[in-house]
């Protein structure tokens, strides 16, 4: 690449074996060499930017899994206050819900970690935990009445695959006693494929789980030993494999780009070998080095990391290779095969996100169970405590073990509806929201149109077509910023301490 400009939207030309000429692809598998990208990829121009004009964007900010961020979230918001919200959300007993249960243990921590997780290979501890797990979903139950239909059900972690697989079966067929789950939502799982057994996944394919995602991060080991994570390439694909044969519907990987010690050589090397295992659905996430928030990241070597010009490059590389392979990109960093229900859901303008990430399924409510789980119920944001020990003794208490949250007044609504609207479906009709919420929308956001037309709408990332905001080709890869324009929170913030990883 020049050093000058960065091309956003084809990056390193592909040659007619789908190869990327110079990027170390030398070795790859020669069924990983993919058909190039289809024609409705991006648009025809191919727009480069200048470092200096990336530099420029390139500053903190949220991954917006939520508007207003978890950062808003204050203790004034407890227990009672989300008993209220949970009676508001059972005065629709017909609504569907979405389900999340954080499962928070990890034998070891990867250095980049940024999850709330807790260390132990002391296996009887999940065994206290899900007998207080449980009567937090009895709790809950209870106070949502006769609203049981669950269409998206996740569990996170931590480790899922921790549990045993009779506690896996102990688990799900306690959510089943309460919650009605329907077997055609999205019922879904994070595993690690260095502590993930066979026996495991087949349990998990017996209680009807149909989603599967995979923590790979990056295959090099050089990267693998810099972040404390080595995982071997023939277990992860034998992993996907298994599930494949189990029938699981969609098999998602993770990767990150912006570790330690990656290169463009290195990471496409990954990305190619992530191709010839065929996954329905990839997320590439930018790194989150937050270290104030995190601690344990002050393990890794700064000088190690990429500099932001380089992670773009780490980036751009990738997608070109997905898209070569022929994935869809979905929202700011997501791809997925065309015939899965994700691309189908972003060709329809139809995506959905939540803490759990991009949904097909979405429900007005979420609520979530266990240690540091977020709920999204009636209006309001609710997080349970991170500290195990407090946990259990809110729930001894008969207490729902709430520590903080947020609720949304009405510009937060309105804001909420844009922001989402344009990280999910990279678009925004503003005659639609102007009537749904009753505004005139370049009077209600005219500070904010001026900073876009100043901004993202001349820098090629946004196009304004007379009531429909499009964000280009270019600007997926800047999706965040021009959401964090009509943060109401964030411009108030201004000036503050970092709390938000960078933008590239």
């Amino acid at each position: 690449m020049p050093q000058q400009f960065v091309d956003l939207v084809r990056g390193p030309r592909l040659a007619q074996s789908g190869c990327v000429p110079g990027a170390g692809l030398r070795d790859a598998p020669s069924s990983s060499l993919r058909q190039v990208a289809p024609p409705w990829h991006g648009d025809a121009e191919s727009q480069a930017v200048d470092l200096d004009l990336l530099r420029r964007y390139d500053r903190p900010g949220p991954r917006y899994t939520s508007y207003p961020t978890a950062v808003e979230f204050h203790e004034g918001v407890d227990a009672g206050r989300y008993a209220t919200h949970l009676a508001a959300a059972a005065a629709k007993p017909d609504a569907p819900l979405s389900l999340y249960v954080h499962l928070p243990f990890c034998e070891s921590r990867c250095a980049f970690c940024g999850c709330s997780v807790v260390v132990t290979r002391k296996r009887q501890v999940a065994e206290q935990y899900l007998e207080y797990l449980f009567r937090e979903i009895g709790m809950v139950a209870e106070a949502l009445g006769r609203r049981r239909q669950v269409v998206q059900y996740h569990w996170g972690g931590g480790t899922p695959s921790y549990l045993s697989p009779d506690q896996m079966r102990a688990l799900h067929q306690e959510v089943g006693r309460h919650f009605a789950i329907d077997p055609a939502g999205e019922l879904a799982l994070e595993v690690d494929p260095r502590v993930t057994s066979s026996e495991q996944i087949e349990t998990l394919s017996a209680l009807g789980f149909n989603r599967l995602s995979l923590g790979v991060q990056d295959f090099d080991p050089d990267v693998q030993q810099a972040i404390h994570r080595i995982q071997g390439v023939e277990a992860t694909r034998a992993l996907v494999a298994h599930a494949r044969a189990l029938g699981f519907a969609s098999i998602n990987v993770d990767l990150i780009y912006g570790l330690p010690r990656q290169d463009v050589d290195s990471f496409g090397r990954t990305v190619e070998t992530v191709i010839d295992m065929r996954p329905d659905r990839v997320a590439a996430y930018s790194f989150a080095h937050v270290p104030w928030i995190r601690a344990h990241q002050k393990l890794l070597n700064v000088e190690e990391l990429p500099s932001a010009d380089r992670k773009l490059q780490l980036f751009v590389a990738a997608r070109a290779r997905f898209l070569a392979a022929g994935y869809r990109p979905i929202g700011m960093d997501h791809f997925a095969l065309p015939d899965d229900d994700l691309a189908r859901a972003a060709e329809a303008g139809t995506l959905h996100r939540n803490f759990m990430g991009y949904t097909t399924r979405p429900a007005p409510d979420m609520v979530g169970f266990g240690v540091s789980a977020i709920g999204d119920v009636a209006g309001a944001f609710v997080q349970n405590t991170r500290k195990l020990s407090a946990y259990y003794q809110a729930i001894d208490a008969g207490r729902l073990p709430v520590q903080r949250g947020y609720v949304l007044d009405e510009d937060d609504v309105v804001r909420r509806h844009v922001v989402t609207q344009l990280i999910c479906n990279l678009q925004l009709d503003t005659r639609a929201t102007a009537r749904r919420f009753a505004i005139e929308f370049d009077t209600y956001f005219a500070i904010e149109r001026r900073e876009l037309t100043e901004g993202p709408i001349a820098h090629g990332f946004l196009r304004d077509e007379g009531g429909v905001l499009r964000v280009t080709p270019t600007g997926r890869l800047f999706v965040r910023n021009i959401c964090m324009i009509f943060d109401r929170h964030l411009r108030e913030k201004r000036g503050d301490a970092p709390v938000f990883s960078r933008t590239v």
